[in-house]
This record gives structure tokens, C-alpha cells and sequence, in this order.
């Protein structure tokens, strides 16, 4: 392998997202962090700087496991390192919260400002629990950004037709309620199984849910829409899949439907992404290659 100034690893979620099957770390998908680390460590000199990136449920599930291991596996092979939880919705009209370890070599200087003295605004709870008790803990720290601007309506492609009107029977007596309270609303949902019967289940508080990808049938999203009186249906169109990623217009989306929804609900948001390379990586890589 080349040699690398930093390396990035977005590893399969599967096995680590509540929503799966929650076989942990060494299983089949979300086991192919360990050959990212067996590639790491046939190279002749390792990246000072490595992140890793993933569901929270990395830190949550099995009370902690499956981080300590990745944990502990980036302290023996000389890194200190630190978990941090951003939400998309901080930037973009969609809940996606993921984390990322940033993972710096120990001999190397990091910038004061970017290490706090405990817990701040970037560490959930259970980010919080991991950072008091492994070593080699790095509390990392910046300022929260502004406030996000853009709401769900912006996003949403005029003109495109309204298909799937029958899945409005599905939604639950609640969520109808608080339709009704509206005379003009943009909302999003997903079909899920309750109690033996499918619902579609909607959110208030204008964020669309986090994309997935497309392997089921529960897993495409919805646009509800009331307006005029009237309340129609459809799925989110992938160019709004992509909106939601912060993904810009020029950007060209893969094959059909589904590749390019698939494409969208295994990325990162590309707000997120640019946020740390600026908070973060670009600041360590100016430390740690100038020492």
C-alpha cells in the first residue's frame, strides 16, 4: 500500500445498527473493520491520522463491547482516540446521527484547542460513559456550528407526481390528528409493523427520518403531503434523497432508482464530512506533519 496521510474507514453498519440484527463487531458485515486495521498494519508506515465512522449504535450496543474492541485495537497499534456523535440535522432537514473516532498517532502534538477537559455537546451519553473509563481517551472539542437554515419544504422537487396515495390509510389514528391540525404541512415516514399490522408512521418536527438503503420494503421513505385540503403521498425522489445529504445539483446519481437511493443511504452527509475535515483533520494534519 501507498503511503497515506490519513485513512478513513465507513464500514458496514449492519450488524451494529438497532435496526439490524446486532451480531457486533466481528460479524460478517460490520466485521470487515479488522481487515482495514490487517491493511493498516501490512503498510511500511501507518497514517498518523485515521477516522472511523458508523451507527451510534458502535457505541450503545452489547453496553459498550463492540467500541472497547475497536478501541483498544487502535491503542495497541500506537493510536489515541475519541468518539464523537453528529447529527445531519445539524446542517440538513434529516435525523442522521452517526459517530466518528478520530484517531491521532500518540507521539504526535495536537492542537490544545481541539481537546476539551471532559464531555461537551459532541458526546452522547454513552460517549460519555466509554470516554470516562478507556485509555487513551481524547475528549474532542469545537464550537456547536449555527444554526441549520434549510427546512424539508426547500428540498422537496415541484411537480412530481403524487403515486402512492394508498398508503394514507395506513397512517395511525395519532398521526392523523395532528395532520388535521395543519393546513399546510410537508412530512416524511416510513411503513413499519405494529402490533402485527403495518403503519406508516410520520414526524413532526420537520426533519425527514434517516435514508436507508433500499433491500426492503420498508425501507423507502415517504413524502405526506397536505395542502389545499387535500393529503397525498409518494416516495422521496433520489434527487431529493440527495438534497437531504447535502449533495449538490451537479451531482450525478447512479443508474436506477434504487442504486441511487442505495448510494444516498450508505453515505455520509457531506456537510458532516466537510465540518470535521475543517474542525478537525485539516488542523491535526497541519500539527502532526509540522512537528
Amino acid at each position: 500500500m501507498p503511503y497515506a496521510h490519513l485513512s478513513w474507514a465507513s464500514f458496514p453498519c449492519q450488524d451494529l445498527s438497532l435496526a439490524g440484527s446486532i451480531g457486533g463487531i466481528d460479524a460478517c458485515r460490520s466485521g470487515l473493520v479488522w481487515e482495514w486495521l490487517r491493511v493498516l498494519d501490512e503498510m511500511p508506515e501507518k497514517p498518523r491520522i485515521l477516522v472511523v465512522e458508523n451507527v451510534s449504535g458502535l457505541l450503545s450496543t452489547s453496553k459498550g463491547e463492540n467500541y472497547i474492541k475497536l478501541h483498544k485495537a487502535l491503542i495497541q497499534r500506537g493510536y489515541d482516540c475519541g468518539a464523537i456523535v453528529l447529527d445531519a440535522s445539524l446542517f440538513l432537514p434529516q435525523s442522521r446521527p452517526r459517530v466518528f473516532v478520530i484517531a491521532v498517532q500518540r507521539e504526535y502534538h495536537i492542537p490544545e484547542n481541539l481537546i476539551g477537559p471532559g464531555p461537551c455537546w459532541l458526546h452522547s451519553k454513552a460517549a460519555r460513559e466509554l470516554g470516562k473509563e478507556l485509555p487513551g481517551w481524547i475528549w474532542w472539542y469545537t464550537e456547536k456550528p449555527p444554526k441549520r437554515g434549510l427546512n424539508l419544504k426547500e428540498i422537496i422537487e415541484p411537480n412530481v407526481p403524487f403515486d402512492k396515495d394508498d398508503v394514507i390509510r395506513l397512517i395511525p389514528e395519532k398521526h392523523k390528528a395532528k395532520l388535521e391540525k395543519y393546513e399546510t404541512i410537508y412530512v416524511t415516514g416510513y411503513r413499519r409493523t405494529r402490533h402485527g399490522r403495518q403503519q406508516l408512521e410520520l414526524r413532526f418536527d420537520g426533519l425527514a427520518g434517516c435514508l436507508r438503503t433500499p433491500e426492503g420494503g420498508s425501507s423507502k421513505q415517504f413524502l405526506v403531503v397536505k395542502k389545499n385540503g387535500e393529503l397525498h403521498a409518494r416516495f422521496l425522489t433520489i434527487r431529493e434523497a440527495a438534497c437531504l445529504m447535502g449533495v449538490p445539483d451537479s451531482f450525478i446519481l447512479p443508474g436506477s432508482y434504487n442504486d441511487g437511493y442505495k448510494a444516498m443511504g450508505d453515505a455520509v452527509a457531506v456537510p458532516v464530512a466537510r465540518f470535521i475535515g475543517e474542525r478537525f483533520l485539516v488542523k491535526i494534519a497541519e500539527a502532526v506533519y509540522n512537528d
